[in-house]
């Protein structure tokens, strides 16, 4: 039977914070950090592996956390998440994004359908009409093809699917999988949808409208903005709009759409790309079999996930770790940096993935909780930020942990030799180095130029950033903070705290404010 308890009550965790401290500095010096960069690795899917080397850990550790896994039964918990059970208990909702690129467990129904097979039945539907635009069987009123697709969208909308948009772009026009630029609007800032639209050709555009009730403010607002402009074009907007919704929505049987995709209640918008809030967009942009690729790289992860063993599931352990220096050795924040130019969206997504999912400060029950849980959340790509923020990284008064993301090869496949090293050598210099850097510090007397080194990280090394590989990272990252949230005794799938500024908005809005809401409304000219 599974329990869900407070991580300080844990027998496990008590041990663990009594377990001695791992002087990096020592570990990774010389013959012993060479065995621990050998050592403490765990092989993840499309042939990604997890080294945690340069993190504060040691065998007694990691005979801790695993005795936490047991105890928190973060095994068990996965599976009544697979199996359909209401584990997002804010909303009384199942939990199901990992069925949306296979099933792990039983059949599920709900809403008197299989859902599995539902999302089947979506993804074979995208696929059927991205063919027919592809094809140009589905065109303008001119009879010529869509060159362009718009997603409109916001959150998990929109971070998610433009990550792995622009993570797969240059891959697609290299391996002659691109069919269509893609472009997104996010924010209710006119600037954001007059920038898009300004930079496109719109009576070749197809519009994606993404809103799971129909009812999303910004974005409805986006739709109005690009309605207009096709409108003054002289062009039907119904001819050019698509809806991703719910069934229920206002928009699923609506004219003013060529056609409707349809998600539901059960996959929170930011573990929405592999369902047809990313399926949509990245199918007209790349074809529906670089979406099936990437579908196929998460589900080969999220099988990864089930390990019982801890040492041998990737995202399991990095979220073990994480708790422990979040809880244990008191860090506030995680720094995300991918040595990819490819990934430069990929922190940002995370940044909602995680903060949304764990920025809770009561556990499942609505009960406060006595313990920090998730950190904050930042990054950008190596090597722009090594000129950047890592100055605080290195020598501030945090330390932060780092979770580096590298690849062997570009996407490219051509390079320059300058000073006897090709650009991509370049790029993974400085990731090798800056890992042995974060972590052993350098002395000098001039305490201007000493790095006392000791600050954690771990590296997630894959060959080349491809549709399966972008799936697997996806999913390692969407189950880290799934198994993290377990292990505080939060709900990491409900979002309240975007509520209450939404509330409060619509009260602007209506000019219905008085204090402070007035003041800085009336400050605002609004």
């Amino acid at each position: 039977m599974v329990t869900w308890n407070n991580l300080d009550t844990l027998t496990a965790f008590q041990e663990l914070e009594k377990v001695g401290r791992v002087n990096l500095v020592e570990a990774m010096a010389g013959e012993n950090g060479a065995a621990r960069v050998k050592n403490y690795s765990v092989p993840m899917a499309e042939g990604f592996v997890y080294n945690y080397a340069a993190k504060q850990v040691d065998d007694k550790v990691l005979e801790a956390l695993v005795k936490l896994a047991g105890e928190a039964q973060l095994s068990e918990k996965f599976k009544a998440v697979y199996n359909g059970e209401v584990v997002n208990t804010g909303e009384n909702r199942l939990v199901l994004h990992h069925m949306t690129r296979g099933q792990l467990g039983d059949a599920v129904q709900a809403d008197g359908v299989d859902k599995r097979k539902f999302y089947e039945e979506q993804q074979q539907k995208i696929a059927d009409f991205a063919n027919k635009v592809h094809a140009g069987e589905i065109t303008n009123a001119a009879g010529e093809k869509f060159t362009t697709v718009v997603q409109i969208g916001i959150g998990g909308s929109d971070l998610g699917p433009r990550a792995i948009y622009l993570a797969l772009e240059n891959w697609a026009k290299k391996n002659n999988t691109f069919k269509m630029e893609a472009k997104f609007i996010s924010n209710v800032d006119p600037d954001d949808a007059a920038a898009v639209l300004n930079s496109i050709d719109v009576a070749h555009s197809l519009f994606v409208l993404v809103s799971k009730s129909g009812t999303t403010l910004e974005t409805l607002t986006n739709e109005s903005f690009v309605k207009d402009a096709l409108k003054s074009a002289g062009l039907d907007a119904s001819k050019h709009m698509v809806a991703v919704t719910s069934e229920t929505s206002p928009l699923a049987k609506s004219d003013d759409y060529l056609a409707a995709f349809f998600m539901d209640d059960y996959i929170g918008g930011r573990y929405s790309s592999s369902s047809a809030v990313g399926g949509a967009v990245l199918s007209l942009a790349f074809g529906p079999e670089v979406f099936a690729q990437f579908l196929e790289g998460a589900h080969e992860e999220d099988k990864l996930s089930l390990n019982e063993d801890v040492l041998k599931n990737p995202a399991m352990l990095d979220a073990l770790i994480g708790v422990y220096e979040r809880n244990v050795l008191g860090y506030p924040c995680t720094a995300v940096l991918p040595y990819s130019q490819a990934l430069n969206r990929f922190p940002a997504h995370l940044q909602q993935l995680d903060m949304e999912s764990n920025g809770k400060s009561v556990n499942r029950f609505g009960e406060r909780i006595n313990y920090p849980t998730g950190p904050v959340i930042f990054g950008e790509p190596g090597t722009n930020g090594q000129h950047s923020f890592y100055q605080l990284l290195h020598q501030g008064t945090d330390i932060v942990p780092l979770q580096f993301v590298g690849f062997k090869n570009s996407q490219i496949g051509t390079d320059v030799v300058i000073q006897g090293s090709t650009s991509q050598q370049k790029l993974c210099a400085n990731v090798a180095a800056q890992i042995v850097a974060f972590a052993c510090g350098k002395s000098d007397e001039n305490k201007n130029k000493n790095f006392e080194g000791g600050r954690p990280s771990s590296i997630i090394i894959g060959d080349q950033v491809t549709p399966k590989t972008i799936g697997a990272l996806l999913a390692h990252f969407e189950n880290k903070v799934m198994f993290q949230g377990f292990l505080w005794n939060i709900n990491s799938f409900d979002q309240e705290g975007v509520q209450l500024g939404k509330v409060l908005a619509k009260r602007v809005l209506a000019h219905e404010t008085d204090g402070a809401l007035k003041e800085f409304s009336d400050l605002l000219n609004i």
